[in-house]
């Protein structure tokens, strides 16, 4: 038997992907698998634990608390932005509490320690060699010990992805190696990956970790449970074993990947370039039939698109045999978006928002990092997807190689002159990837003292550093009246993952035998 850990901390508003894909494809040969989603669990458990009422805040949060977990659960909360706040608000400042007396540093969706840094190798295996100091560990000795007398498996793996679940999956890898020493101990995840995908890479964990796994972890999981005649499997993700009514939403999410890697691939700063992952679609027809019979199953209120961006093809299949049931995802801006009978039929299929890498308001900016946008064609696709009432999460990024002050000008001008047709912004400060082709052409200094760092700082070749990018962020983009008022309707913590909620409450897709709660 196999157990699959999905470790804290991510945000806890819906299952892991990835450990259900796996279960799906192992459920087809026959192999017994157990979840654990000690993100969800281990948050649950981190608001039960009782703190020290000192001040009103905390008095506030721990006397509502109840209240508030019901009303993240409820479709009404979303119809009113200051009550949703307050709720998630409060929620955070109790797991922030918890954690602060046990040294720690927490929030609904990050980890951060003082003392241990997540890329640090030798950090890592501090964790590991002290598992009690992770403020999680009340939570998962007693649960892993629960599972181990149970199941008895023969081996666990660990599902890493972020960084925010670095430390506390090698708190609970520390553990497990010294309760059972004997016990077989793999890892895998996206941030496994690009760490295994570094040039030079060397595996500091020997002894520690049996197997490190790059790359969609199935297959070779397949292979270490010596199950080694095999073809490709079909297999539907089953997130029937997870606990689908406990994630903090109104309503059970469904994520899922219709491809892997990118089909546009040309980014100049894209990691998945930058790591070699190439593009594999699943058949559309797949997809269509996947999702019919997965939503049959689990009755989502939202399908969520995992795809780093949802191809042409598939938009027009979706628009084609609509869902009945709302969706959101990652599109790149192409012509499709520019046609009002397209968007219009988008809408009629159950999209809800789409996310669009924006990155830049400034045409030579965007031809310099390859994005393939054209800025004219990115005005008429944000004005064309308002009028179909499908919202827009618009991501952007300051501080490229490309970007100097007068650019980041141009992206403030494009947003205002733009403000009625954003719903939703995302800005980030630009990280070069430690070992993308970009790095050559500027002098790199590290963000941080640690081997498993995938980005790293430099001096930006027109003097734009992050500081100065920070300063006009501050002083000049988030201030201006027609952006801020953008940014005041963003979720606090679970962003984009919970602002299509806030869409859906007046747009219900037309046509949808799908009901809402």
């Amino acid at each position: 038997m196999l157990l699959l850990i999905h470790p804290p901390l991510t945000k806890p508003c819906e299952p892991p992907p990835g450990i259900a894909k796996i279960k799906g494809v192992l459920n087809h040969f026959g192999v017994k698998v157990t979840l654990l989603d000690a993100n969800i669990e281990g948050v649950l458990h981190l608001f039960k634990t009782s703190v020290e009422l000192k001040d009103t805040w905390t008095k506030r949060a721990s006397k509502n608390f109840s209240t508030h977990l019901a009303s993240l659960k409820s479709f009404s909360t979303y119809q009113n932005l200051d009550r949703y706040k307050r709720a998630v608000n409060d929620l955070n400042h109790l797991v922030e509490v918890v954690a602060h007396a046990q040294g720690a540093r927490l929030s609904l969706t990050n980890y951060h320690d003082e003392k241990l840094s997540p890329v640090k190798s030798k950090d890592l295996i501090k964790a590991a060699q002290n598992p009690e100091k992770n403020p999680f560990s009340p939570y998962f000795k007693n649960r892993l010990l629960k599972i181990l007398d149970h199941h008895q498996p023969s081996a666990v793996g660990f599902s890493l992805n972020y960084l925010s679940q670095a430390l506390c999956t090698f708190a609970m890898v520390g553990w497990l190696r010294q309760e059972c020493p004997g016990l077989k101990l793999i890892l895998g995840g996206g941030l496994v990956t690009s760490w295994v995908k570094k040039p030079g890479w060397k595996n500091p964990f020997m002894g520690l970790i049996d197997h490190l796994v790059a790359g969609p972890g199935e297959y070779p999981l397949l292979c270490l449970l010596g199950i080694t005649n095999h073809k490709n499997s079909s297999s539907l993700p089953d997130y029937t074993p997870l606990p689908l009514g406990e994630y903090l939403a109104p309503g059970f999410i469904l994520p899922y990947s219709a491809s892997t890697g990118c089909y546009w691939n040309k980014c100049s700063f894209c990691p998945e370039r930058a790591e070699g992952n190439p593009y594999e679609p699943v058949p559309v027809e797949k997809v269509l039939t996947d999702l019919q019979t997965l939503a049959t199953q689990t009755k989502p209120v939202l399908i969520h698109f995992l795809d780093n961006a949802l191809s042409p093809t598939l938009l027009t299949a979706l628009y084609s045999h609509p869902l009945h049931v709302p969706w959101y995802g990652f599109a790149r801006i192409t012509p499709h978006l520019t046609d009002p009978d397209f968007c219009r039929a988008l809408k009629q299929s159950g999209c809800v928002m789409l996310k669009l890498g924006l990155e830049s308001g400034d045409q030579e900016v965007l031809d310099s990092l390859n994005k393939g946008i054209n800025l004219t064609e990115a005005s008429q696709a944000l004005k064309t997807l308002k009028r179909a009432g499908i919202a827009t999460y618009v991501y952007l990024i300051f501080g490229t190689i490309a970007e100097n002050y007068a650019s980041a000008k141009k992206t403030r001008d494009f947003v205002i002159k733009h403000c009625d047709d954003i719903d939703f912004l995302n800005l980030a400060i630009f990280n070069l990837p430690v070992y993308g082709p970009e790095v050559e052409k500027v002098e790199a200094k590290n963000f941080y003292d640690g081997d498993l760092s995938l980005y790293t700082d430099f001096l930006h070749p027109q003097g734009w550093n992050r500081n100065q990018v920070r300063e006009f962020l501050d002083k000049e983009f988030t201030r201006h009246p027609a952006i801020a008022s953008i940014i005041r309707k963003d979720a606090p913590f679970f962003t984009s993952n919970h602002a299509p909620f806030f869409v859906i409450k007046s747009q219900r897709p037309v046509n949808s035998n799908f009901s809402l709660p």
